[in-house]
């Protein structure tokens, strides 16, 4: 059975605990991760997924990577490490926290002083570390989320795309933090979560996250925002993101481009929550996003069921990019921005 509260990314003694996120809702399991070709592994099958949790994740990899590194010279350590670093980063190009945490980590082996030895003991507790602050970047998160929140009606029915939750950070959530805050704080009627086609994230994820909290949740298809939103059902939109460029536009999975046009002709605020460390304030806009393209099995097949004719083509990119004039405020850790203040506002808080 699983815990009250869900913790994607566990140290355990001497392993990594993942809750395997591809057979969730029908069976909570843990996979034991003892090695980096695990955990890569892991990460490119979504096993862990999520931006904020595959940066925990990712840490975690290069200490595991780290561990079985056999070497007493601390420049051969260092020039191993980094293939460690980039075995890791190969696994999905999309998520700027992967990125984040990887070189938050190999800061950390440049920079201790010490024994091979040390150095490794220095880089589990700067992964326990980075695990730490995303469960508390992601709590202030949805304080801040909450205070943007439209103050009419008094209690607030939410959408949502894919999974931004407990499961895809440290355990709290940044779009679902938001939710969890308003929840809190008697503010939230009930969350509406796009199931997110083609790997059903929000039916699968968002809902059972929902579902073990007791917070009202209602799945909908995404063809039916439109149609929700037209009859006055949702009051705010908040989704998360894997990366948002310097001018605010902002990567998240394939379908909130979509959902944010819908709220823009409806006159629905529009949130994105994601940590700091999601900017990449060395892209100018989101037209620098790389945009991961996935094996087109995720579309022509559900379960053990193939749902299209056979000869045909398929086309799978995995995000959209949001154009930042869509977007009301960019909630993060630090609190609410417009999209147009958060070069001058957060560029000085990125470590």
């Amino acid at each position: 059975m699983p815990p009250n509260q869900v913790y994607p990314v566990v140290w355990d003694r001497d392993r990594v605990l993942l809750i395997d996120q591809t057979r969730l809702p029908g069976e909570y399991a843990l996979v034991d991760i003892h090695r980096c070709d695990d955990m890569a592994r892991a990460i490119k099958t979504m096993i862990v997924r999520g931006a904020p949790a595959i940066g925990v994740a990712a840490a975690y990899g290069i200490y595991l990577g780290a561990r079985e590194i056999e070497a007493t010279n601390r420049e051969q350590f260092l020039a191993r490490l980094e293939k460690v670093a980039e075995q890791l980063r190969a696994t999905r190009p999309t998520a700027v926290n992967l990125f984040w945490a990887i070189e938050q980590m190999l800061k950390t082996a440049r920079q201790t002083l010490g024994s091979v030895e040390y150095l490794k003991e220095a880089l589990l507790l700067a992964a326990k570390q980075i695990q730490e602050d995303d469960l508390e970047t992601c709590r202030s998160i949805g304080d801040h989320g909450l205070a943007a929140l439209p103050s009419t009606p008094e209690k607030l029915r939410l959408l949502t795309h894919c999974n931004a939750g407990a499961l895809a950070t440290a355990g709290y959530g940044t779009a679902l933090g938001v939710v969890r805050s308003a929840w809190a704080a008697n503010r939230l009627e009930r969350v509406y979560a796009d199931e997110t086609r083609p790997r059903l994230q929000g039916a699968k994820l968002t809902a059972w996250e929902c579902a073990q909290e007791g917070i009202p949740v209602t799945v909908i298809t995404d063809n039916m925002a439109a149609h929700c939103m037209q009859r006055g059902m949702i009051d705010a939109v908040v989704v998360g993101a894997d990366r948002i460029a310097a001018n605010g536009d902002a990567a998240n999975k394939i379908g909130t481009y979509s959902v944010a046009l819908i709220a823009k002709a409806h006159n629905i605020p529009f949130f994105v929550a994601a940590p700091v460390s999601t900017i990449d304030f060395q892209i100018s806009d989101g037209s620098q996003i790389p945009i991961e393209e996935r094996d087109p099995v995720e579309i022509y097949q559900i379960g053990e069921t193939i749902i299209c004719p056979p000869g045909i083509e398929y086309y799978n990119p995995a995000f959209d990019v949001t154009p930042a004039e869509l977007i009301t405020a960019i909630v993060t850790e630090f609190g609410a921005f417009a999209p147009n203040q958060i070069q001058a506002r957060l560029h000085q808080r990125v470590v």
